[in-house]
């Protein structure tokens, strides 16, 4: 029996994370490559320390993307998160470049050929998931602590707190009743700040933004709300910790409240399952939930490389469903095309809208006009429902 009282904790890293860093330069090639060439292939990874950056991976793209433009459009994340630091600052990092075609062998598993659909970059399980917590269909301590990093970051780009840096992490442990959130037990924000403020302006600084964040009566106790625990932050971002694309999976997604496949997201194009079929398994989950068919949902995909249809599809909806979940893996099969091409279509995805992903998480999100964040809409209800009845 599934527990009903307890807590849960939930972390985010802001833009300015020496891993979320590496992940925004990763997708800025991204979108680079697909402005090019929509089918473009990419798979590149970004490493950055003390004022250098270093970019490896293959590519194939229609058009002659070269090392110099890779460069520049390193730099150009890194100038937009707003690092102009003695230890890192986009104009003064050393970039070096390590990117090269895309192997024949994997290419060949993945290209449509004859009277073979596209298959799958890769092998690998996929993971969506929604939930009634929040507005966003989203688990309440990853969207809280998100959102808390989101309102610091928009003030500090827009000159309103010219303390914060752009380096930062929160953590936010809610209690559970009845298996609902209920309020904050304790807070944790960590942020980068500028040279000759002590730890309690800092936290008088931060306190406003998690309280703006947190539903009425949330606030966790005074002795548990804990800003920059360690003292002093002015050392931060890649100057102070090395950073690596694809190693905060867990923020990008569900914080821990659902499981996640193993693979990351940035830095791949949309041929790549681990990030197409988590978009689309976050999709059909969301879908479910906002059509009132369970109060929350995980879907399990999986693939083999160069195979286009799934190997599995798993429904469970945890006890809250209305519908047996053999019937919902048989419904979502029917309403979306789950292979890689047929996720790319529907979904939009081969369009440069990724870089602004790679930060405050993959999901939750607000569709754009431009395509971004195609999977967090919920107009599957009707043909879920049609395919139920």
């Amino acid at each position: 029996m599934a527990r009903s009282d307890y807590l849960f904790t939930s972390e985010s890293v802001s833009e300015g994370h020496p891993d979320k860093v590496c992940d925004r330069i990763s997708d800025r090639i991204v979108d680079l490559y697909l402005a090019a060439d929509p089918y473009a292939r990419v798979a590149v990874e970004t490493l950055t320390t003390t004022n250098r950056i270093v970019l490896a991976g293959e590519t194939r793209c229609a058009q002659d993307i070269s090392h110099a433009q890779l460069e520049e459009a390193a730099r150009e994340a890194v100038k937009a998160i707003g690092y102009e630091q003695d230890g890192f600052h986009w104009k003064n990092a050393d970039v070096s470049v390590y990117v090269h075609g895309q192997s024949a062998h994997i290419a060949q598993g993945v290209d449509a050929e004859g009277n073979k659909d596209e298959g799958a970059g890769d092998q690998g399980i996929m993971f969506g998931y929604a939930c009634r917590e929040t507005d966003v269909l989203m688990p309440a301590p990853i969207t809280y602590s998100h959102r808390i990093l989101q309102a610091m970051a928009a003030d500090r780009h827009n000159g309103t707190r010219p303390e914060f840096q752009p380096d930062a992490k929160s953590q936010v442990t809610l209690a559970y009743k009845d298996g609902k959130p209920v309020g904050a037990t304790s807070v944790v924000v960590s942020t980068q700040h500028t040279d000759g403020l002590d730890q309690a302006q800092i936290r008088e600084l931060v306190r406003p933004y998690v309280e703006s964040v947190l539903p009425d009566g949330w606030m966790c106790p005074e002795e548990d709300f804990y800003v920059n625990p360690t003292g002093t932050f002015v050392i931060g971002g890649p100057d102070g910790d090395a950073g690596l694309t694809g190693r905060k999976i867990i923020v990008d997604t569900y914080g821990g409240a659902a499981p996640h496949g193993g693979g990351a997201f940035s830095g791949k194009d949309p041929t790549k399952v681990d990030r197409s079929a988590a978009y689309a398994s976050r999709y059909l989950a969301k879908n479910i939930v906002a059509a009132e068919l369970a109060e929350k949902c995980t879907i399990q995909l999986s693939y083999a490389i160069g195979v286009s249809k799934p190997l599995s599809i798993y429904v469970d909806t945890a006890g809250t469903g209305s519908v047996d979940e053999t019937k919902l893996e048989k419904a979502v099969e029917e309403v979306m095309d789950l292979s890689p091409r047929g996720i790319r279509e529907h979904l939009g995805l081969n369009k440069p809208i990724y870089e602004d992903s790679a930060a405050y998480g993959h999901f939750g999100r607000t569709p754009t006009d431009a395509g971004a964040f195609s999977w967090e809409r919920t107009d599957l209800i009707e043909a879920l429902k049609g395919a139920l009845s």
